[in-house]
């Protein structure tokens, strides 16, 4: 079974943080950051700070969607503060990411 995963990344540059997916997310963050993507060539190096597995292309595009309106961003913004108030911070992404995967 071939997953999509929606991932969020943000630009060492200028902080901003762009929101995607993909079927390949390790193939995908390379094109981001050798400039192979247009909206993100000039905002370079870019850092993963957030996925989510999704079972299938549509399921993708609507959380992809979702995370671009303003209550997507409020989410986003309300689970960086969950993970970095956390004093295991690699345990609380992987608790916030397995929660996320059962959601959709």
């Amino acid at each position: 079974m071939k997953y999509y995963y929606v991932y969020i990344l943000q630009s060492e540059l200028d902080n901003n943080f762009y929101t995607g997916y993909t079927q390949n997310l390790q193939n995908r963050i390379e094109q981001h950051n050798s400039g192979k993507v247009q909206s993100t060539k000039l905002r370079q190096p870019l850092k993963l700070v957030y996925w989510e597995g999704c079972l299938n292309r549509t399921d993708a595009t609507k959380r992809e969607k979702y995370l671009k309106t303003a209550w997507g961003k409020r989410y986003i913004k309300v689970e960086f503060k969950i993970i970095s108030r956390g004093k295991n911070g690699l345990k609380n992404i992987y608790y916030s990411i397995t929660r996320n995967i059962r959601k959709t």
